[in-house]
């Protein structure tokens, strides 16, 4: 099961089905994902996971909506109830018109309200959003959360009370549907908890931390890797600088403290700068060490191949 499938399984168990009001938003939340069709008279929810669509049907029942059909086509459930219903039921939050679904000025009022008080409402049509359309990319790999959305209306909509609540998304489009996002891993964390989905949080941030280490330790080897290559190209050169001069009799022509520190560059080619410094007999830094290779380095250029 994907990460995204583990989500949604929490989330249909919740035990939360007893507050009426709720469980009408989070069937709105439902009505609003882009996998809700309206045609002839007839929604259409179309979902791969078994659990979520049980737990559309136990919204329904609860919402004494009792007039679906639930089917199964290749690996999708597909749960059809009546439009007429619908509206009956949600008629103060929704306007359903043709193929579309919008919220009314009621249900806005509605949301505003809960932004005041406990959230519940909009921590309702968020979760049965996500159900509806929620979508995550795998916690080892990346950090990728988005909803699908039937209007670009209702998702702005959606941003504005989440971003009320401190939780902060975007919207895109894809295809016909406008979808919510967010690549911050704090902000995931902060939906999945504001939705209910704890057990989830507890493991997402378990993954991020993990996989951030994970990238931490590898810039550093990175890091280390071309540092030691860049170390070892630099001795070569200067190894290569010290053997000319002593090809061309100008080694014995240096003075003794460009004599010493070639010596040891050639019996430590692997050293850094800071490690020659420290061979010396009277220790310098690490600039000084550097200046003397260089001069080194410049003997040999000037002679003539």
């Amino acid at each position: 099961m994907s990460f995204s499938s583990d989500v949604k399984e929490e989330l249909s168990k919740l035990e939360n089905l007893t507050n009426k009001e709720n469980l009408k938003q989070e069937l709105i939340g439902y009505l609003l994902s882009c996998n809700t069709n309206i045609n002839k008279g007839k929604i259409k929810f179309s979902t791969e996971s078994e659990y979520n669509i049980n737990r559309l049907a136990k919204l329904l029942n609860n919402c004494k909506i009792l007039d679906y059909k639930i089917e199964i086509l290749d690996k999708s459930y597909i749960i059809t109830f009546k439009q007429k219903e619908i509206e009956e039921t949600l008629n103060q939050f929704l306007q359903i018109k043709a193929n579309s679904i919008k919220l009314t000025d009621n249900e806005l009022k509605n949301l505003k309200v809960a932004n005041k008080q406990d959230e519940t409402n909009l921590k309702a049509i968020v979760r049965g959003l996500f159900l509806g359309a929620g979508a995550m990319g795998n916690p080892e790999k990346t950090n990728q959360l988005s909803i699908g959305i039937n209007l670009e209306e209702n998702a702005k909509i959606i941003i504005q009370n989440l971003e009320e609540n401190d939780i902060q998304f975007k919207i895109i489009k894809k295809g016909e549907n406008y979808h919510i996002y967010t690549k911050d891993g704090e902000e995931i964390s902060k939906l999945l908890a504001f939705v209910g989905a704890n057990k989830a949080v507890l493991q997402f941030e378990g993954i991020r931390v993990e996989r951030e280490m994970r990238n931490k330790i590898n810039r550093i080897v990175n890091c280390e890797g071309a540092n030691l290559n860049k170390t070892m190209n630099a001795s070569i050169e200067q190894i290569e600088a010290i053997n000319k001069l002593k090809k061309h009799g100008k080694f014995a022509q240096m003075d003794d403290n460009l004599k010493e520190i070639a010596q040891i560059r050639i019996k430590h080619p692997d050293a850094n700068l800071t490690q020659i410094g420290q061979m010396l007999q009277v220790p310098i830094g690490k600039s000084g060490v550097n200046y003397r290779l260089k001069k080194i380095l410049e003997l040999a250029e000037n002679i003539e191949n």
